[in-house]
């Protein structure tokens, strides 16, 4: 139950880039870009990333972002690795968080945890 979730990004255009790919499959795309910051989602803005313009050093951050199906994971996965990711996690049923969990984990070019997840099963 997000409003909004948003990162800093060191190179906006990277992120925008790998982000139009990735979140395609799950049926998200960029609504609103204000040349700083872009947001993106189905009916409304709700994940956010802009330039990275205040605080010192790194630290990860993680999203998941919901899939309808595991075929949308494994279709996010695939345009997520398409689009430069760095698989952190191929998709695979996760039983240690539950049953029908199925998710696929890369990391963004800005290093973030990045998620796609299905709740239901086969």
């Amino acid at each position: 139950m997000l409003d909004h979730v948003g990162f800093q990004c060191a190179d906006l255009a990277a992120s925008a880039a790998f982000y139009d790919a990735a979140l395609a499959p799950l049926g998200a795309r960029r609504l609103m870009d204000f040349s700083v910051a872009m947001g993106y989602g189905t009916d409304h803005a709700e994940f956010w990333i802009g330039e990275f313009n205040e605080g010192e050093g790194f630290r990860e951050s993680h999203i998941a972002f919901a899939a309808a199906s595991r075929a949308e994971v494994d279709a996010f996965f695939a345009a997520a690795v398409a689009a430069g990711a760095e698989v952190l996690h191929e998709p695979a049923v996760h039983p240690e968080y539950h049953e029908h969990y199925y998710g696929a984990f890369v990391r963004d070019p800005d290093g973030n945890n990045v998620e796609a997840v299905c709740h239901s099963p086969e």
